[in-house]
């Protein structure tokens, strides 16, 4: 009987744990699932930016193939999400949290999308209107904290938790998909006491990346940091006691719907995910954007399935978000549709050593429409094989790390003046080619040459307007039509062609 849950968090880094390495990080709730199950020491979201992470989750298509690669970017309307393919079975889905996929202010518009049961919607937006104005402002303020009349009921991720809570005990015994995704601890970080308390005096510890002054690194990140390139760094202190306050309240909530789910659905597969990292002034960096450092895109993942996957077990291998949604088709028997980019991860959910992904990839686009801060449009597409990352800055200086030697990734093996060392430009290229051919596969609308000719890659062809010459139409899966070739008019019979 599949029964599979999908639990998110928002801004969480994999440090932010304490079943990642950091016992220092009270999360008794999430270690006990790590416990339980199987934790993905190398999983990737597919860009770090709110929206864009959650299209690339649950479409199981990158943000530049679904439309949605910057926040209030609304998915293309032919794009489905796994809530509707799962519908279309017969098999009912609900959502309860944080969608960020409506096109809509970061609260969302609160009207339920279709393939979800809207008995169980429940958005930012319907919260804050269950509020009075006045507590309304002080739901946006991280002084609320200081008020000791504050409770976990007054809060967003208290109520997401009862709805699943509600929902578990009202399907037990029934095939459904639930997903809840809490906004927590992301911004303005509120939460009760103990948790308002419990870090007032923690330093959360500094990484080798702090001392990074981004030398060989691209203009945009150096303009990002500002005044921090020149901070002393041996002074500096990451003391945030309502952020990490309010990490562990989330995963007290989430220990609240897990001790349902044992009551309720035992059996459930559990996929325990978030959004992305945050920098904490490493690389001189602040919050998340455009960057493709482990701090914000390699994310906790954790996967519990009584039966199936082998508990207290850790996976080595890249994954990534993308592959969130055919995994979730498969567990539930259906077939993975042809125009999905991501894979099933079930061979590694049964098998944590096996490996899905030769490499993973990564993205940037645009922050967010609606704002003119955050860098502007800062187009980057990466790649990770598990040791080499290669980064293409598209406006400014590219980027490889070999993390096997430089996990901090400070050391930028192709800055301008660099001599490769050995193996260095073999590792580099080979990368380049396999991070060409996903643009292409997957019909990157921002693909072309200038990918290609980067000032390091003195094997590339020459520019030409026609590029590889190749037509690429999109696999399309029922119910929308078949695709007709434009040349006959008759359906296609080859995607990928000459021109």
């Amino acid at each position: 009987m599949p029964q599979v849950i999908l639990i998110m968090t928002d801004t969480q880094r994999k440090d932010m744990l304490g079943c990642y390495g950091n016992p220092e990080m009270k999360t008794p709730c999430l270690d006990r699932l790590a416990g339980q199950g199987i934790r993905f020491d190398r999983a990737y979201c597919c860009q770090p930016v709110c929206g864009p992470a959650r299209a690339a989750l649950f479409t199981g298509t990158f943000p530049h193939s679904n439309g949605s690669w910057g926040n209030s970017m609304p998915l293309g309307q032919t794009i489905l999400t796994v809530g509707q393919r799962l519908q279309r079975q017969g098999i009912p889905g609900a959502y309860i949290g944080k969608w960020h996929l409506d096109g809509g202010d970061y609260f969302g518009n609160g009207q339920c999308p279709d393939g979800w049961d809207p008995a169980f919607w429940y958005d930012m937006r319907n919260y804050l209107e269950e509020l009075a104005p006045e507590e309304r402002r002080a739901s946006r303020r991280t002084e609320l904290n200081r008020d000791p009349e504050l409770t976990a009921e007054f809060t967003f991720g208290h109520r997401c938790s009862n709805r699943a809570i509600d929902f578990l005990k009202r399907h037990a015994g029934q095939d459904f998909l639930l997903v809840l995704s809490y906004d927590e601890p992301h911004g303005p970080f509120v939460c009760p006491p103990p948790y308002s308390r419990m870090y007032k005096d923690y330093r959360f510890p500094k990484g080798p990346a702090v001392w990074d002054r981004l030398e060989g690194k691209p203009e945009h990140q150096k303009v990002w940091a500002g005044g921090a390139l020149q901070a002393d760094k041996d002074a500096m202190q990451i003391h945030q006691p309502d952020f990490f306050g309010c990490n562990s309240f989330v995963d007290a909530e989430i220990g609240r719907v897990l001790q349902a789910i044992d009551h309720h659905a035992p059996q459930a597969l559990i996929l325990y995910t978030s959004d992305h990292g945050d920098f904490l002034g490493h690389h001189s960096l602040g919050g998340k954007g455009p960057a493709m450092y482990d701090d914000i895109t390699n994310i906790p993942f954790l996967v519990r399935w009584p039966g199936h996957s082998p508990a207290g077990t850790v996976s080595p291998h890249p994954v990534s978000h993308i592959d969130v949604t055919p995994t979730i088709l498969a567990a539930f028997g259906q077939p993975v549709p042809g125009g999905l980019e991501g894979r099933s991860l079930l061979p590694a959910l049964h098998d944590p050593q096996a490996r899905v992904n030769e490499a993973i990839f990564m993205e940037f686009g645009r922050y967010e429409i609606d704002h003119d801060g955050f860098g502007g449009f800062q187009p980057i597409r990466a790649v990770f094989d598990g040791r080499w990352k290669l980064v293409i800055n598209l406006l400014g200086t590219d980027e490889l790390y070999d993390l096997q030697t430089d996990p901090s990734e400070m050391n930028n093996l192709i800055a301008p003046g660099n001599a490769p060392a050995p193996g260095t430009a073999e590792a580099r290229d080979r990368l380049h080619d396999r991070l060409l051919t996903w643009m292409n596969d997957t019909r990157d609308p921002f693909r072309g040459y200038y990918w290609h000719r980067r000032p390091w890659r003195t094997d590339a062809p020459p520019a030409t307007w026609d590029y590889t010459h190749m037509t690429r139409q999109r696999v399309t899966d029922p119910p929308e039509p078949h695709q007709l070739d434009y040349d006959t008019g008759l359906p296609i019979t080859e995607y990928v062609r000459k021109k």
